[in-house]
């Protein structure tokens, strides 16, 4: 999977850390979920969908291999 969350993150003027906060998770997480070693959960994704006030499918895109 491949995602935009640091280009979506920047346009809000957010830390890995503000994030994390605003979400419920780690600043680790969000880390992860950035370099693309960690998939997050349904109810994650709906909550930066909801962040972000865009659809999941704006920052989130299947991989080839997915």
């Amino acid at each position: 999977m491949e995602n935009t969350i640091k280009v979506e993150r920047a346009i809000l003027n957010l830390t890995q850390d503000d994030l994390s906060k605003r979400i419920g998770v780690s600043r680790q997480t969000i880390n992860s979920i950035e370099a693309n070693r960690y998939v997050p959960s349904t109810v994650l994704a709906l909550k930066l969908s909801e962040l972000f006030k865009k659809p999941v499918n704006d920052f989130f895109k299947l991989g080839d291999n997915d």
